[in-house]
């Protein structure tokens, strides 16, 4: 029972986290009433690693799926 009521407040406490970093660091605001807490958010946010999404290699489209091969079936109710 107790471990439950743990990880509940565990999970509550993580996901209040992630709102406060969304809605204050994450847009360059200060957290108010606690802007210690903003930064330190910031500096574990560009501490974590990443990947690069601004890369200069140029992406290379995906082809049109061809779905000729399937055919429709005919409903039900129609016999051919």
């Amino acid at each position: 029972m107790w471990t439950l009521v743990v990880a509940m407040l565990v999970i509550l406490v993580l996901a209040g986290g992630v709102v406060l970093y969304v809605a204050f660091p994450h847009r360059g605001e200060d957290v108010p009433h606690v802007p210690w807490v903003g930064r330190l958010m910031r500096r574990g946010v560009e501490s974590a690693p990443t990947l690069d999404n601004t890369s200069e290699e140029e992406v290379q489209e995906h082809e049109q799926l061809d779905l000729s091969h399937l055919h429709s079936r005919p409903s039900a109710g129609h016999d051919a």
